[in-house]
């Protein structure tokens, strides 16, 4: 180990890899691989150490037991740069290696497992009791090089026959108990798609495919000129929604400039809950309305602090957040505004609490998801509305104004460490000035006018991008005289 160790601190202070010898480089890779392993096993001891010391204060201030532990996942979270939920997992990997499986920690110590692995051999023992668990880690003997060669699947394959051999009946149990965690969930995908997954009890899962195969095929054999998987995707969205297309009361936000409504501007706008999607298609889905008569078009004006993207603030003296200002703080926070977390926003939260003198207000909110709205309110960890400059746009001539700043968070964790969050500039932040598109079928809402929207014909398009167009000729005109 110590020649491995040497070889990792040479290949570190190096400037450069040596080019030339490929038995020394290939040596060096499995020396870092190693020396990666090595330093997982080390973030497990530390986290479960954390945990330790966290416990003792929570329960030295009369926390209930079951609260004892808050808040060490969000710390080993932010300390790793990783998502809250992500965090969790590391805590939970972190706890069964070193207090129920000792023989996976030497493998991961002497780089015979990396993190990953052992975080299958954890997986797949989660349903035995700590007895068992251990009893499965010597049998299987990870460090002894068990594994050395083994794929995931190998891997995962042993650990399932030995947990069954000395519990079956927790692994059976833990196979019914599988169908209660049955779920859907959305996930962005390039090129303006997105990944919808549902997790279903295999015989359900089976059955709505075997539909869904079935009506393409019937579909193909009539002449539809789409493909099977094309087919088997629109028959989805159809029969999920009940209208061809998607195309249902339920409300789509769309974020762009007026430039690239109005001028064909090529400034990229924002979709909510997806993320940045060409101007191009923003503006393609706007002028759907021509071919789809149930969708409206609304728009709302948003301006925008010149260079920074940051949102007007608007203010209420309620302790609950009124529906304009919770749309406008949603639409300036886009995700969960913790460091790392992009989790979609489930709470808008006093920064500083309402309780402590907290104001409602665009610039005290913010969006948080459920995890880590219960974690700001942990013993020990404080928040602020922090401030932050802004870099220059040096994206158009005459678009940089002196430096200003965004709505910026800051959190500071029980061991006094500081983590920083700045809301995303809003598409062309720059110019101060962007559209909010909202696609919706049926009519208007009350609060629609209340707030200063109205449909947006065809024609009062058609019309204002002539109006830009003519605006940038008689500048470039002006320039060239």
């Amino acid at each position: 180990m110590e020649g491995t160790w040497k070889l990792f601190e040479d290949s570190v202070a190096a400037a450069a890899p040596t080019v030339g010898d490929a038995a020394a480089i290939i040596d060096e890779l499995r020396a870092l691989e190693d020396r990666k392993s090595a330093i997982s096993a080390r973030q497990a001891r530390l986290a479960v150490a954390l945990d330790v010391v966290r416990r003792r204060e929570q329960a030295a201030l009369g926390l209930p037991a079951d609260q004892l532990g808050a808040g060490v996942a969000a710390e080993v979270a932010l300390a790793r740069r990783e998502s809250p939920a992500k965090g969790s997992r590391l805590l939970g990997l972190a706890r069964a290696l070193v207090t129920e499986m000792p023989h996976s920690l030497a493998a991961l110590d002497t780089g015979h497992l990396n993190e990953w692995r052992a975080t299958l051999l954890v997986r797949e023992t989660a349903c035995l009791d700590a007895a068992d668990r251990a009893a499965v880690d010597e049998e299987l003997a990870a460090d002894t090089g068990t594994f050395d060669g083994a794929g995931d699947r190998s891997i995962i394959s042993a650990a399932k026959a030995a947990a069954y051999r000395h519990d079956p009946r927790s692994v059976t149990q833990r196979a019914a108990h599988a169908e209660t965690e049955r779920s859907v969930t959305l996930r962005p995908a390039p090129d303006t798609m997105c990944y919808l997954t549902a997790l279903l009890p295999v015989a359900a899962g089976v059955a709505a495919y075997a539909a869904l195969t079935r009506h393409a095929d019937t579909a193909r054999a009539t002449g539809d000129p789409r493909s099977r998987g094309q087919l088997m995707a629109d028959a989805l969205v159809e029969r999920v929604t009940g209208t061809p297309g998607g195309i249902t009361g339920i409300e789509v936000q769309l974020v762009m400039t007026d430039r690239t409504l109005l001028a064909g501007d090529n400034e990229p706008a924002r979709l909510a809950g997806y993320g940045v999607v060409p101007a191009g298609w923003a503006r393609k889905l706007v002028a759907a309305k021509g071919d789809i008569p149930e969708l409206t078009t609304w728009v709302r004006r948003l301006y925008t602090a010149p260079g920074t993207g940051e949102l007007i603030g608007m203010d209420s003296r309620a302790r609950l957040f009124p529906a304009g200002l919770r749309r406008f703080i949603e639409t300036r926070d886009t995700t969960c505004r913790s460091p790392y977390c992009d989790a979609p926003i489930r709470h808008l939260d006093h920064i500083v609490p309402w309780y402590r003198g907290g104001e409602t207000t665009a610039a005290n909110g913010a969006g948080l998801c459920e995890a880590c709205n219960h974690t700001k309110e942990t013993p020990g960890w404080t928040s602020r509305q922090a401030i932050a400059e802004a870099p220059l746009n040096k994206g158009r001539p005459g678009d940089n104004p002196p430096p200003a700043t965004r709505h910026t968070l800051e959190l500071t964790t029980p061991t006094g460490h500081t983590y920083t969050s700045t809301a995303p500039p809003l598409p062309g932040s720059a110019t101060g000035k962007g559209a909010w598109i909202r696609s919706k079928q049926g009519g208007e809402s009350a609060t629609d006018h209340a707030h200063g929207s109205r449909p947006l014909a065809a024609p009062e398009l058609r019309a204002e991008r002539h109006r830009m167009r003519a605006r940038r000729l008689g500048r470039k005109k002006k320039v060239a005289a």
